[in-house]
This record gives structure tokens, sequence and C-alpha cells, in this order.
């Protein structure tokens, strides 16, 4: 047997069918023996699953995050240009702010409606009933075109490059797989089913890297990282005829011809603004620190959820290692005609790098662990739909229903989102470049987010008329704004007539320093809105308002420990951005 097979055996395929069953068989088990528990289906556990310890919620918020938009698009980016796109994966210092800033807001909210809240349900609550309702269609409506979507199709794409599935085998098998998962495993599943693929993800995703630099480095992987950068250095290449490199995270030229994906220190700016909005307000993020069991303390509630932010901190460090940089791998790899390694097209850089450089049998191994990952990603935003729709839609309007009936419309919530995934796929595979659609929805979505809740929480004067306001307007540019992306070709292509050269400003600016000025514009709206309309009520400023009693709580759920532990994160990533600038 040929154990240095660049290709999958049948000891590769035997690994992978084994390990699925016995995968499967663990999160059954798993999910039976806390029905037991229960002693009866209730819709809180299967929708939010009940207080893990501070471990298993750090690997469920890594998993919830890791999918194969990162299997694929960023090692093909890499591949392709080299750690601009570190900006978005460096931010474990982002996942801090979740834990230490908002865990007691949402908990303190927790309290006072007496139930697990969603992120519309603290807008309803601070603002109005139709701010958090806008929040739920726009919520849902990004999930099923940048992330249901998105992850099948780049699934399909890593299928196709690891395992010679045809694309459509791989991308629809992925989304019924996990479609199936959740609406029997419900949160309880994908806890479980991220617990087990999360140190195999890491361990693999690690060999491939490593072994990858040592093939690069003829055996030594310091003589293969010297050759990577030394490699990265020769790419990106102006007009001038001078190479920029791709081994640094900040391009300030003009003439730089990365400088308009990643202009100056704008990138920085504009990248955090979509992290804040995504570790700190996403509702599929902050799913997984809002569980608890009955009876527990609000002090223990918020140890266990600061920790495994924390814990989650350290984790979103290591993606770069394990996606990013392998994508630059094999570019230097494949620039050597010697190395036997061949790359056609950047996106299937990470599948490739697997079946060349691991052996027989670990090929299989790994495997399991990458699609058990893309499985709880999926199930993750699966699972955050049916959420929003039972808890903000259904429940508010058939009140008094079983729990048994709860349940059930979940399922078929998330079945409906399964099938509206799959139907999107064709017609987002015709809107061009995947990350570029990708990157640009999020940016038009995320400051209207990032304004109504940041004011929300930290300002008392942000009336509840501001908050519905800035909602609605903030969607309502980005969406004008992204269907002249798909009409000018995201600015890029000439256009004539008196509207297209009267609104060049609108539709010519880079993109996230558009995404920097409507986060700007929605701000100032929502403060002149404020000064025009009623002011909260004492309800609304209570729902923000620590008492003394919540304070000491608060400072009792910490220790020395948590604050080096977090501060071990902020290094971390401060020696990356050093070492990259």
């Amino acid at each position: 047997m040929n154990w240095n097979s660049h290709e999958f055996i049948w000891l590769d395929w035997l690994i992978i069918v084994v390990g699925i069953i016995a995968v499967s068989w663990a999160v059954w088990r798993s999910v039976q023996k806390d029905k037991r528990l229960q002693q009866g289906v209730n819709s809180e556990d299967y929708l939010f699953g009940k207080g893990e310890p501070w471990y298993i919620i750090g690997a469920a918020i890594f998993a919830a995050n890791i999918g194969s938009e990162h299997l694929v698009g960023l090692a093909g980016t890499g591949a392709k240009s080299g750690v601009g796109m570190a900006h978005w994966e460096m931010q474990g210092w982002m996942i801090l702010i979740l834990g230490w800033l908002f865990v007691p807001f949402y908990q303190l909210l927790n309290n006072k409606m007496g139930k697990i809240i969603t992120m519309p349900d603290f807008l309803k609550y601070r603002y109005t009933p139709k701010t958090g309702s806008w929040l739920s269609i726009i919520t849902l409506i990004a999930y099923v075109l940048t992330k249901v979507s998105v992850t099948a199709f780049t699934g399909g794409i890593f299928m196709e490059s690891l395992l010679g599935l045809p694309f459509w085998y791989g991308a629809i098998g992925l989304i019924v797989l996990t479609g199936i998962f959740t609406v029997l495993g419900g949160m309880k599943g994908v806890m479980t089913l991220s617990a087990i693929q999360t140190p195999i993800l890491i361990i693999g995703s690690f060999l491939v890297l490593f072994l990858g630099l040592s093939a690069l480095g003829d055996g030594s992987i310091g003589a293969g990282w010297d050759a990577m950068i030394a490699y990265s250095k020769t790419l990106n290449v102006g007009a001038d005829g001078v190479a920029h490199g791709t081994n640094h995270m900040f391009h300030f030229s003009t003439g730089d011809p990365m400088y308009d994906d990643y202009p100056g220190f704008w990138v920085f700016i504009g990248a955090s603004i979509i992290g804040f909005w995504y570790w700190c307000t996403d509702q599929h993020i902050v799913q997984r620190v809002l569980g608890q069991r009955k009876g527990e303390s609000n002090e223990v509630v918020m140890k266990r959820a600061r920790r495994g932010t924390i814990a989650a901190g350290y984790f979103k460090l290591l993606p770069v290692f394990m996606f990013l940089i392998p994508g630059m791998v094999a570019a230097a790899l494949a620039a050597r005609p010697d190395s036997g390694f061949s790359l056609d097209n950047p996106d299937t850089a990470f599948g490739a790098m697997v079946k060349f450089v691991l052996p027989a049998g670990v090929k299989g191994i790994v495997t399991i662990g990458f699609i058990s990952a893309l499985v709880a990603s999926l199930a993750a935003f699966f699972n955050s739909c049916a959420t929003l729709f039972t808890e903000d839609f259904y429940k508010p309007m058939f009140k008094g229903q079983s729990e048994a009936k709860y349940v059930l419309v979940g399922r078929i919530a998330t079945m409906v989102v399964v099938i509206l995934g799959i139907v999107w796929i064709p017609i987002m595979m015709s809107l061009g470049s995947l990350y570029d659609y990708l990157q640009g929805i999020q940016s038009l979505l995320a400051p209207a987010m990032v304004a109504v809740f940041a004011l929300g929480i930290f300002s008392k004067r942000i009336t509840p008329k501001a908050g519905e306001v800035g909602m609605i307007v903030g969607f309502i540019i980005g969406m004008v704004r992204l269907v002249t992306n798909i009409f000018t070709n995201t600015g890029k292509d000439v256009m004539t007539g008196w509207y297209w050269e009267s609104t060049g400003w609108f539709w010519q600016t880079n993109w996230l320093i558009f995404e920097i000025w409507l986060l700007a514009f929605i701000v100032v709206l929502m403060i002149v809105v404020s000064l025009f309309t009623a002011k909260p009520t004492a309800q609304q400023i209570d729902a923000i308002t620590f008492t003394d009693d919540y304070k000491k709580q608060i400072k009792n759920s910490w220790d020395k420990w948590d604050v080096v532990a977090s501060l071990g994160v902020v290094a971390c990533c401060a020696l990356f951005y050093w070492y990259f600038w």
C-alpha cells in the first residue's frame, strides 16, 4: 500500500465511512441522554441548549464561525492575495467584547424578561416592536443570501476538490445532511458535534500547514516558511513593474494593485465594524452564550459565558494558520516545477494540499473533521433561523401552544431555509466573485446593526423611534448600494448617463470606505431623530441600567486569571499585526 499517495485510497474511504457512523452515533447518544434528563421536549433547550461548560461554549463559537468559506475561500484568498484577508480573521479581541461587555447586558435583559432573549427581543425591549421585527427579517434574509447559500456553494467546491464529487452532489448533499442533522439534533446536537470536530479540525489543519511547509522547505519547516515569505514578496506587481508583495496586511500605496481591496488603515476599521456586528450582535454567535441551567445565579452564567468567549478568542487566532497560510504555501509550491504540486484554481488550494501532503489514512481522519465542521457551521445557521422564526414570529402570534408544537415549527422553519438555500445557489453563482459578493453584503448590513445596538446600549438618550429609523434607513441604503453593485460590477465598470454620472460618489466609493461613512451617517441620523421624537420610557431605560447589586454580581463573576487570559488574546493579535504589518 502506498502510504504517501497523493490521492484518496481505499483506507481513507473506509475511515471516512466508519468515522461518520461513529460521529453520528456519538451525537445521537448525547441528544437522547439530554432528552431523558429533560423528561420531555422543550423548545428553549432545542433552540438554545442548556448551560454548557465554558470550553464547550468556546468550541461551539469557534465551530459556528468555521465553515466551508474558510476551507475554500480563506485558503483560496491566501493563495491569491496573501495575508490581506487576515483582518477579518485576527479578531479574537473582538470576541472578548462579547464576553466582557455584551454578555452582562444580555443576561440583565434575560432576568427582566424572564426568558432567554433573541437579538430582536433586545431591540423590541429597548426600541420598538417594529425595530425587532425588522432585525428578524434582515437576519433571515442575510442568512439565506450570505450564510446558507455561501456555505453550501463553497462546500460543493471543497467536496469536489477533495473527494472528487460533482459540485451539485456536494452542495446539495451538504445542505440536506445538515438539515436532517439540525432537525433531529437541535442545539444539543450542534454543541456535541462542535466538541467532536474542533480538535480534529485544528490538528488536521496544522498537519496540512506543517507538512506543507516541510515540503516547500525540502524537509525543514523553517526553510519552508522563509521560502513562502520570499515568494509572496515577488507577487502583486503594479503597473510600474514593482512587486508590492502579499506578505503584509496593510496596503498604503495607491499604486499597489491590492489597495482597492485593502485600502490603507481603512481596512482595519471596516473589518472591525463587520466583526462587531458578527461577534457581538449576530444571533447565531450570541446564541452560543445565552444557555443556562435552571436555578443558576447570574454570576455563574456570566462567568461561564465570559470564559467561553475567552476560549473562543484563542481559537479565533488559529484560522489564519489553519487555512490562509496553507493557501499561501500552496501557491508557493505550485510555483516550483520540481514540487510535483499543481494548482489550477486557487479556491481548490486547501483540498489539493490535503491530498498532496497528508499520508494515507490520515487523509480520511482529517476529512471527517472537515465534513463535521461544514455540518456544524451550517447547522448553526439553520438553528438560528429556526430560533428567530419561532421566538420572534410564531410564539407571539400563537401563544399557549405546546412545547412539542414550538419544536415542530422550528423544524419546519429549518426545512424552509434548506429549500431557500438550494434555490438561491444558482442565482448567487451568476453574481460574480463569491468573496466580493459575500464581503459586499456584510459591509452593507453591518453599519445599521452596529449603530442601533451600540447606541441602544451605551446611550439612554437615543429614542425608540431613532432606533427604528436607523435600522430601516440603514438597511434600505445598503440594499440600494447592493443593486448598484450588481449593475456596475461593484463600481468597476464605466457607466454612462446622467443618473450614473451624478451619483458616482455613491456607487464608485470603495466598499470599505462606504461602509464606514454609512455607519457615521446612521449614527448622526439617530442622534438627530432623537432630538425630535419621544424619549425612552422608564422601563426601556431600566433595561440597560445596571443596579448596584448587579454591578457587584458582574464583579464577582471574574477574577485575575480571566483578565490575564483576555490580555493574552489581545497580545497574540497585536504580535500578528506587528509581524505582518
